[in-house]
């Protein structure tokens, strides 16, 4: 009990964030808020959900593609005019991809912050839409896409997930191929901004020392010049159900070992806090975990393995990897089989149990040190339709868990025995 009290103590002091709203054009735009005037410092971000690379449906790539054109300043002043401007007023704009979201972000010096919102409010009504631009940012991307052919762990981890999420967009790479983003055309982009930087996908995020109602007003200008559009759901993706192996061949002096599979939970799960002690003592927690402690200690034959539970609103899954000697290849595949098997038959001992507990409520305070760290935890907490403090009540689960309770609960999710394997080797 004392990691908990510790921990709520702590979280009232810094957990300020909260939810406003921003009405503008028959919409509540909401807002996520914290106050931070210990520098003199703001930052916004226009997140926008369902935008990200799985809306990359015909082609691979566009998202990304689409945040990178936006980092190329606006038509008027042209990539390199936009950023000296930015830069000689210590300005910081940039635009960027997750697998759900698109991100617009700004940030400045407080006395700075409303010609930063000038800028940011330019770049979305006037962005930089050429042949040029588009041009420049394909040459980049394929030249660091060509770069990636002897990235061994970038081939066999995109193999898994081509062979976990088969004939989904997740199958693809969201970065995207060389052949894909060859394909992408200036009018690609237009219509992928047009469709997805809309205020009703709208999520507003600001931080710092700034003037809260000042900065709701000017959001609310930029806001009203943006479509309004329609919000749709998140597709979920499962897991196919045929595990599978596949190998590639390649000149390589290690073998890739990639392994995943199903992972049965909703993002608003209420039992995610035993899945994050489960997966910890399976395959996160380093040298005190199952994985490495069997494959790396007992047997020597990776350096590190690692497994680790993905839950989104697109998908959920578990995935982890080791690389090996190219001799040691089916062993290390045979043990990572033998290790997830024992682990949901016979579940975990009270002293992991409690190791895990220790480290998880213990190191709680570097996970919310600063601002964008708390800030972002609330976006989740808010996008995942929780309570404002959901992740202080599940430290409290996670304080107040058993191991009957937990071993129950791994031995519940018999699944992840479904492991696919994607292969780099000689």
């Amino acid at each position: 009990m004392r990691y908990f009290l510790t921990l709520l103590l702590l979280g009232q002091i810094i957990m300020a964030a909260t939810i406003q709203y921003i009405e503008t054009n028959g919409l509540k735009i909401p807002l996520i808020y914290e106050e931070d005037k210990r520098l003199p410092l703001a930052t916004m971000q226009f997140t926008f959900t369902n935008a990200g690379s799985i809306t990359d449906t015909d082609k691979a790539g566009l998202a990304k593609m689409s945040a990178r054109v936006m980092n190329e300043g606006t038509k008027k002043l042209g990539s390199y005019a936009f950023a000296e401007q930015l830069e000689s007023q210590a300005i910081h704009i940039s635009a960027s991809t997750g697998a759900e979201t698109f991100v617009l972000e700004v940030g400045s010096l407080t006395e700075n912050f409303d010609v930063a919102l000038g800028y940011f409010a330019s770049l979305l009504a006037d962005p930089n839409f050429t042949e040029d631009a588009l041009s420049k940012v394909k040459t980049t991307t394929i030249g660091a896409l060509s770069r990636k052919e002897n990235d061994f762990d970038y081939i066999a981890s995109n193999e898994l997930k081509s062979i976990l999420f088969k004939g989904t967009p997740l199958a693809n790479p969201s970065s995207g191929t060389v052949e894909s983003i060859e394909s992408i055309e200036l009018k690609d982009i237009k219509s992928f901004i047009q469709k997805n930087l809309i205020s009703s996908k709208l999520i507003v995020i600001l931080g710092g020392d700034v003037d809260i109602e000042a900065v709701k007003e000017k959001a609310a200008q930029i806001i009203s010049t943006l479509y309004k559009g329609r919000s749709e759901e998140v597709v979920n993706y499962e897991v196919v159900e045929n595990a599978k192996d596949s190998v590639l061949l390649k000149e390589t002096e290690q073998a890739y070992v990639y392994f995943g599979s199903p992972y049965n939970m909703k993002a608003d799960d209420e039992e995610y806090y035993k899945a994050r002690v489960a997966t910890y003592i399976l395959g996160t927690g380093g040298f005190g975990s199952r994985l490495m402690e069997e494959i790396r200690v007992k047997r020597g034959l990776a350096y590190s393995a690692y497994a680790r539970v993905s839950v989104t609103k697109s998908s959920s899954y578990m995935t982890g990897y080791l690389q090996t000697k190219l001799e040691s290849m089916e062993e290390a595949k045979a043990t990572v089989k033998e290790v997830i098997a024992k682990f949901v038959k016979k579940g975990v001992t009270q002293e992991e149990l409690d190791q895990t507990k220790k480290f998880l409520l213990g190191s709680e305070p570097l996970r919310v040190e600063t601002m964008n760290q708390r800030l972002n935890r609330t976006f989740m907490e808010y996008y995942k339709g929780q309570e404002l403090g959901h992740s202080q009540i599940e430290l409290q689960k996670i304080e107040s868990l058993t191991l009957k309770d937990l071993n129950k609960f791994i031995t519940k999710h018999k699944e992840i025995l479904d492991l696919s394997f994607a292969i780099v080797t000689k």
